[in-house]
């Protein structure tokens, strides 16, 4: 007679005892992946409060649901724009002393304005003016250097609200700053072994350990994550909030030369010297697919909300990748190689090449629709400058002239076109290079070109420029050598972050 087979209580339960059935993880009606991290919480035996990371807001939210949250920060948001709109209609009735009540309906389509308004700015349809109300700068509006790095800084980034800052340089330190104060603090590298814990492979090739030289930087739409990548050919991904190392992604042959995050998600897309380009999803710590299309080395890349990935290679083409449909339109340089490429909208792009000049094109065009020639002349030499005493970076290089560099080849280097950038859906861009200046342009879109407006005074490499939301100040990231090799070097250059503020009318 075969023996009857019994149940098993669960792991965890006593023998001897009965087990209720309500405590069967079978009978539950939890999805498996919170139950698994209940379990985990559990077992653990360890809680955020003996690690010191559970603030106010995280006990005061902890029951919150997926939906309850996306309510709470929706009606929060929906608040800011009324008092926004509430300061715009008391500017307007200064004079006049209304109860508040009367008004409430007018306000709400003040509110509604403001939401549509916003809507078509982020959806890319409607680009906001702001090129036109940027004024002149004078005498004390100067570049001013917030943070110093000890090497050439190599990327820079900001926060959604353009409160913090982050920067990288050659000397492989990764800092984060406050706009406002410039007070910065290092993030601190991992051990090898935490690197390996973490999901980083061994340096392969003539290498015995992982390099730090980070390249290029990213900043997720929430702020929670920080990406970085350099030379040792991972995706190291980072927690703003503690400044710990928490993943890095493997996959990658070649440096990591750029990387983006897609707007308003947990999407990461970097390129690379191997020529591709790879999609991770940060939340998940997964990678998700790689794109293949470049005939070399991958160096700039940008996304904005759409699945669209824009991206610039030395084999002097720049593709518009197509994620879903996973297809590529390619546009080929007129001469030179292109060296940096940024979004204007959904279907215009801006560009910079290694012969000095900026192109403009468009999505149906394989051909710029637009160029400045020598946006950036060959400047005089930099290398007796000197610095002011109050920190500015002085004017020391404006205008065209004869260089007398180090190197025989590198005469040119000084004019490359090294970064450039849009202010978020605006028509306001700026460029950097090696010359002694960040130039301003105005973009217009009836007439498809590029107008100069106005010379911003930087001494050094401008390897890295990113715009503030709202149009207020410009960040670059300067060095005394460009962001990928030695072509040229600037002595007179102060390694750092530089802040010049816009004013507008």
């Amino acid at each position: 007679m075969a023996k009857k087979k019994t149940l098993a209580p669960p792991k965890g339960a006593k023998k001897g005892k009965n087990f209720p059935l309500s405590k069967d993880p079978f009978f539950s009606s939890e999805s498996r992946k919170r139950r698994k991290i209940v379990d985990d919480e559990i077992e653990s035996g360890e809680s955020d409060e003996d690690n010191g990371f559970v603030s106010a807001e995280d006990v005061e939210f902890e029951e919150e649901t997926a939906d309850e949250k996306r309510k709470r920060v929706a009606s929060e948001y929906l608040e800011k724009i009324r008092e926004i709109a509430r300061r715009e209609k008391e500017r307007e009735d200064k004079e006049k002393d209304e109860d508040e009540s009367d008004d409430e309906g007018e306000k709400d389509s003040l509110v509604a304005q403001i939401l549509q308004q916003e809507q078509l700015e982020d959806s890319g349809r409607v680009r906001r003016e702001i090129a036109s109300r940027v004024q002149n700068p004078v005498a004390s509006d100067e570049f001013q250097l917030l943070v110093k790095h000890r090497q050439s800084v190599t990327a820079v980034a900001l926060s959604e609200d353009d409160s913090k800052g982050f920067s990288s340089s050659k000397d492989g330190t990764i800092l984060r700053w406050d706009v406002d104060s410039g007070k910065g603090e290092k993030y601190q590298w991992p051990s090898d072994e935490a690197l390996r814990l973490h999901g980083a492979k061994d340096p392969q090739g003539r290498a015995t350990r992982h390099s730090k030289v980070t390249l290029s930087l990213a900043v997720s739409s929430d702020g929670r994550y920080l990406a970085s990548g350099g030379l040792d050919r991972h995706v190291h991904i980072w927690d703003t909030r503690t400044r710990e190392h928490i993943q890095a992604f493997p996959g990658h042959r070649g440096p990591v030369s750029c990387l983006t995050f897609r707007q308003g998600t947990s999407e990461l897309f970097s390129g690379s010297y191997d020529r591709t380009v790879k999609i991770w999803n940060v939340e998940d710590r997964a990678y998700i697919n790689t794109l293949f299309g470049h005939q070399s080395e991958v160096l700039t890349i940008d996304c904005l909300r759409k699945e669209r990935l824009l991206t610039v290679g030395r084999d002097r083409s720049m593709q518009l990748w197509k994620v879903p449909e996973e297809s590529r339109l390619v546009f080929r340089a007129p001469a030179s190689s292109l060296e940096c490429c940024c979004f204007i909208s959904n279907d215009e792009f801006l560009s910079g090449s290694s012969d000095g000049s900026i192109e403009l094109w468009t999505a149906l065009k394989k051909k710029p629709v637009y160029i400045v020639r020598n946006a950036h002349p060959s400047s005089l030499s930099c290398s007796n400058l000197e610095l002011k005493e109050n920190g500015a970076i002085p004017n020391g290089c404006m205008g065209n002239g004869d260089a007398n560099h180090n190197t025989s080849h590198s005469s040119s280097a000084y004019s490359w076109v090294s970064s450039v950038s849009v202010c978020r859906n605006s028509d306001l861009a700026a460029s950097g290079a090696g010359n002694g200046s960040v130039r301003l342009w105005a973009l217009t879109s009836d007439k498809k070109d590029v107008r100069p407006l106005y010379d911003l005074p930087l001494v050094g490499f401008v390897n890295s420029l990113t715009f503030a939301k709202s149009g207020r100040f410009v960040v670059a990231g300067v060095g005394q050598e460009p962001r990928l090799g030695r072509w040229g070097r600037i002595p007179a250059a102060r390694n750092g972050v530089a802040v010049h503020p816009l004013k507008l009318s």
